[in-house]
């Protein structure tokens, strides 16, 4: 699912109100799986991933993606992530 429906997901399963952001340190019960874009540095989407696959992971697999030329944000290449 992508980074609307993570929250979306989680919110309800923990029978809570969506919270704004979710970061590195939230506890994911029930998604184990991401398709989105590659984010802006710094926005609230990417902290979401970083939640979710780990900072380092997502700083080596960004890095990876530049060198590559793949096309980063809105209108760029897919990234899929898996629970570590």
């Amino acid at each position: 699912v992508g980074t609307t429906a993570v929250r979306a997901l989680e919110s309800d399963w923990s029978n809570q109100s969506t919270r704004l952001f979710i970061t590195p340190g939230f506890e994911f019960k029930i998604v184990d799986g991401l398709l989105t874009n590659f984010h802006q540095p710094e926005s609230t989407l990417l902290a979401l991933v970083a939640a979710f696959a780990g900072l380092e992971n997502v700083k080596q697999s960004y890095a990876w993606a530049i060198e590559n030329k793949f096309r980063l944000f809105s209108y760029g290449d897919l990234s899929v992530w898996e629970m570590p």
